[in-house]
């Protein structure tokens, strides 16, 4: 139960309580330079603003396997699926493993098979089960960081009490 209901926490924060399956990059120009200062400063950021596409590519260029900004691939492997599945790298990788070709087709992570496979095989490839019992461990793997710790604790409690009857 305490792995379930850490895959349903995690799945459940990172798309909003599975209503989403595509990251949002709907930014204003004031919170572009907030998220991606590195990225998006005062002579740059409102050209962007509202531009989910070059954002994405100008934000994630370069990194996670993905070529410059003009090659789009930050917009191409954008984060997508039940855990956010992002960078090209990711998506060759998954690829790969489960030989379902999300790299020419990326969209695919964004439906509900797809979204599910790539959060089972993040999950595997990560080895997550190990600390089903550890939220805040998980989201630093998932997100980097503790973005939204309280929510994920908080439907992690929710799950186990479910799961655990």
């Amino acid at each position: 139960p305490q792995r379930q209901a850490m895959f349903l926490a995690q799945c459940g924060h990172e798309s909003d309580g599975f209503k989403f399956m595509e990251e949002n990059l709907n930014y204003r120009a004031e919170s572009l330079m907030r998220t991606w200062p590195s990225h998006f400063n005062a002579s740059n950021a409102q050209e962007y603003a509202h531009n989910p596409s070059r954002i994405a590519s100008r934000a994630y260029a370069n990194r996670m396997g993905n070529g410059d900004e003009e090659s789009q691939d930050g917009w191409n492997y954008r984060g997508r699926g039940y855990l956010q599945l992002t960078g090209k790298k990711n998506y060759e990788l998954v690829s790969n493993d489960l030989q379902i070709d999300f790299v020419s087709s990326p969209d695919i992570v964004g439906t509900v098979d797809g979204a599910m496979a790539t959060a089972g095989w993040f999950w595997e490839k990560h080895n997550l089960n190990a600390y089903a019992d550890d939220v805040e461990y998980v989201t630093k793997v998932i997100n980097g960081g503790t973005i939204g710790l309280e929510d994920r604790q908080a439907r992690y409690e929710q799950a186990l009490q479910v799961l655990e009857g």
